[in-house]
């Protein structure tokens, strides 16, 4: 059921209805500024990954202020969100089965530009199924395995003789490689990280090359994310750049380190989930009116923002429980308070309705349009 907005515009942060999913308009306008500046100089395209945030809204303005060329999805139901949002250029990362979900993806193709993922020929097959009954014609992807150890074909040969059968079809274009590591986006130290970025380079440089030898170019050559992202821009592999968390960050994402062993302050924190606290029992004991349901904790608990000797420390359903050293801190009823999620990207399929506050005011409210697209 569609819940009511929470907010209205002019109304100031603490009057908003909790919990509430808001998004700190100032730090998620540098972020966007900072991605396209950053990756101005390599070369490398942003194509902003939408499974972070699920909103036509937000990709229009990572197109417009952020440079995106398109959007990134990982379901259908998401691809149809951005789609009917007016987005034109649309990836799905990701393998689709079934007779409904292909047909539907076709029938995108009259609103947008799609492509999609596959790592089987029996993928294909169903592709040209879905493609001959509707019409169509579809840009596909052969997705390699560069170290995610998920979905993907091996690189080179294998991945060579797929793309051959796409090339081959009537019905399918073949458009390039996906090639993630979304594994190494949480190594912690620079080391981990460009080392697994660098193996992960070279069977993806042997692909396309491999692939170069046999009359076939790729057109995109996507992957990389918000952890890892400078490292394949730089790389001269990779031409779009498929992060998402930037947009927003994340507690996980912030406890990845620099080259000074620091944690790495690229982006600004922009996305909380807004709380109240709705018990305080004893001195160093509250309790929010947000648990499992309001804020993943798949990464770790969420952190409480500004209050650095405040720890989050478990979770129920609908409750949130905050302890700390007793002293002169007080938390008391009906107070509002900011969580940083552990994870941005499940937290936000939580809520229906984002929030844009600056400077301790409500300035817009807009759905996240993809909410729970599963399928």
């Amino acid at each position: 059921m569609l819940q009511t907005p929470p907010a209205i515009p002019g109304m100031p942060e603490d009057e908003i209805d909790t919990p509430a999913l808001v998004i700190d308009l100032d730090a998620f306008e540098h972020n966007l500024d900072t991605m396209a500046a950053l990756l101005a100089p390599t070369g490398a395209k942003l194509r902003a990954h939408a499974k972070t945030h699920k909103s036509a809204t937000v990709a229009r303005l990572q197109a417009s202020r952020g440079g995106a060329v398109g959007q990134c999805v990982q379901k259908v139901g998401e691809a149809e969100a951005l789609a009917w949002g007016g987005i034109g250029d649309i990836i799905v990362t990701n393998e689709v089965v079934g007779a409904s979900k292909l047909r539907r993806l076709m029938g995108l193709a009259t609103l947008a530009r799609v492509s999609v993922c596959v790592d089987d020929a029996a993928q294909v097959a169903m592709l040209e199924d879905a493609a001959e009954a509707t019409g169509g014609r579809i840009e596909t992807l052969v997705e390699i395995d560069i170290g995610m150890a998920r979905c993907g074909v091996a690189p080179g040969p294998d991945a060579v003789a797929l793309a051959e059968r796409i090339a081959g079809s009537r019905h399918l274009m073949f458009g390039g490689i996906q090639a993630y590591h979304g594994r190494a986006q949480h190594f912690r130290s620079v080391d981990e990280r460009a080392a697994a970025i660098g193996a992960a380079g070279d069977a993806t440089r042997r692909t396309v090359e491999q692939l170069r030898q046999r009359g076939l170019e790729c057109r995109i050559v996507g992957g990389a994310g918000t952890g890892t992202f400078a490292l394949e821009a730089a790389s001269g592999i990779w031409n779009e750049i498929q992060a998402g968390s930037y947009a927003f960050m994340d507690a996980d994402y912030a406890r990845n380190l620099d080259e000074a062993g620091a944690p790495v302050s690229t982006f600004r924190h922009a996305l909380f989930v807004l709380a109240t606290v709705m018990s305080a029992p004893k001195p160093g004991l509250a309790v929010l009116d947000v648990g499992h349901k309001g804020v993943a904790i798949d990464s770790g608990m969420p952190l409480v923002w500004g209050m650095g000797d405040v720890a989050f420390v478990g979770a129920s359903d609908e409750h949130g429980k905050l302890t700390w050293d007793g002293g002169a801190r007080s938390l008391k009823l009906g107070q509002k308070l900011r969580l940083v999620p552990g994870h941005c990207d499940p937290t936000v399929d939580r809520y229906d309705w984002y929030v844009g506050v600056r400077a301790g005011r409500v300035e817009s409210v807009f759905p996240v349009d993809a909410r729970g697209a599963m399928r």
